[in-house]
């Protein structure tokens, strides 16, 4: 269970465990374009592990060194200290888990599962129960018998997952599982994970572009850009204290100022109140007018010009009764007010490391 502590979580005993995938090093080139550049990593055992990052970071390239399916031009990867750098795919202790699938269409689902047992001589009979075993684990029991045309994209992301597991990876490597399915689905598939990877103790190394999904599932979040890591972290650090603009800005929605961008004041923190109300003690205010208001059910959002001209995303909470909410239009002069302690200063620099 996780300990909650001034507003932090805690990640239990994931901070006594050893690191089970080490990166040193690692450099990794297409032609002339560097996809990672000296890339350092380190990954404890049993620890849900997000490589975060937009289209093009190189977090995608990372999970196919660490899988065997590229090779890196310079530097050293180590699954439980033993450097597999120059081992094929298969000679890895790791399995990974597709965006689509790649189940075989014309085999069951318990044919599915037990292929890659039955591919290494396991008995029929035993890779066959495994196999059950598996798919009781994502909640198939009863579907061993059918096809996966006869599935729903969720349940067939399950079967790709139990097919990963059942030969009991020491990692687990999943590259943008659930980008295929719809939203509600996707929610869905989250706890699923967390779940399984809990159960299991398998290490998750997980791959996405979807801030919200690494922050609702990882034990620890590295965030990519350029080819580089410019912070890892838990939720909580990536959100509340960012390590750099880039971060502060991709993580989460966010209000950057200052000349270099250095000042970080989160929407959700910012109240909105009536031009001749008083600012509470401690906060800071400014005059404006709203530009936009978007209604989404638990939230609703707003666009603030101040009058210096700048513009301020606001996140508030739909918790009040509606005759109890202060009543906005778009071009009503407003006062934007927020905690002083609400402000962040992040650094324009990049570390690139790991915080160990």
């Amino acid at each position: 269970m996780d300990v909650f502590v001034k507003g932090e979580t805690l990640a239990g005993t994931a901070e006594e465990k050893p690191p089970i995938v080490q990166l040193e090093g690692v450099t990794k080139a297409y032609g002339s374009a560097i996809a990672l550049s000296r890339l350092d990593l380190s990954v404890r055992a049993a620890e849900f592990f997000t490589l975060l990052g937009p289209s093009g970071s190189g977090k995608t390239t990372t999970l196919r060194l660490i899988a065997g399916f590229e090779r890196p031009d310079t530097g050293r990867i180590l699954l439980d200290g033993a450097d597999v750098a120059s081992l094929p795919p298969f000679a890895r202790p790791v399995n990974t888990v597709f965006q689509d699938y790649a189940l075989f269409p014309h085999l069951t689902l318990l044919e599915n599962v037990a292929y890659g047992l039955r591919a290494c001589k396991v008995p029929k009979a035993d890779a066959h129960r495994r196999a059950e075993a598996a798919l009781a684990q994502v909640r198939l029991a009863d579907f061993g018998n059918r096809k996966p045309a006869q599935l729903s994209g969720g349940q067939r992301q399950r079967v790709a997952l139990a097919r990963a597991m059942v030969n009991k990876p020491r990692v687990l490597l999943l590259d943008e599982p659930l980008g295929a399915l719809d939203l509600k689905l996707r929610h869905q598939m989250q706890l699923e994970l967390k779940r399984l990877q809990h159960e299991t103790g398998i290490t998750f190394l997980y791959v996405t572009h979807d801030q919200d999904e690494a922050l609702a599932m990882s034990d620890r979040i590295a965030v990519f850009n350029h080819g580089r890591i410019e912070q890892v972290g838990t939720a909580f650090d990536l959100y509340e204290r960012p390590a750099s603009p880039f971060v502060a800005d991709f993580v989460g929605a966010s209000n950057l100022f200052g000349a270099k961008k250095e000042r970080l004041l989160r929407p959700e923190k910012i109240q909105l109140l009536a031009p001749e109300e008083a600012v509470p003690d401690g906060y800071e205010a400014a005059h404006g007018v709203l530009r936009e208001a978007t209604y989404l059910g638990a939230v609703t959002r707003y666009q603030v010009l101040l009058d210096n001209g700048e513009s301020l995303a606001v996140m508030e909470a739909n918790t009040l009764p509606v005759g109890e909410r202060l009543r906005l239009a778009v071009g009503m002069k407003l006062l934007a007010a927020w905690p002083r302690a609400a402000i962040v200063n992040v650094t324009s620099d990049s570390n690139g490391g790991d915080e160990e």
